[in-house]
C-alpha cells in the first residue's frame, strides 16, 4: 500500500496528514482520493503529486510502501 502524505490545503481538504492507499497506479490514486475527498478534487489538478520525490505520469505503478506527496501550490517565493 502506498503512503500518501498531504500538505497545506490538501491536508485541510482531507483532514489527514497521511494515509495508506491500495491503488496500484498514480492515476487510480488520483481518481480515488478525488472521489473520497470532494474538497481535494477541486484542488488536486493544481497540486504537484510526487512519487518517491519525482513527478511521474498517471500510469506509473505504485509499489508497496511507495511514498506519494500531494503538494498544493504555495504562495510566495
Amino acid at each position: 500500500m502506498a503512503v500518501v502524505r498531504y500538505f497545506a490545503a490538501a491536508q485541510e481538504a482531507t483532514g489527514l496528514d497521511t494515509e495508506r492507499r491500495s491503488e496500484t497506479t498514480l492515476g487510480a490514486l488520483r481518481d480515488a482520493v478525488s472521489a473520497a475527498y470532494p474538497g481535494l478534487g477541486g484542488i488536486l489538478p493544481r497540486c504537484a503529486v510526487l512519487v518517491g520525490g519525482s513527478r511521474v505520469d498517471d500510469d506509473t505503478p505504485l509499489a508497496a510502501d511507495e511514498l506519494v506527496d500531494v503538494l498544493p501550490p504555495f504562495a510566495g517565493g
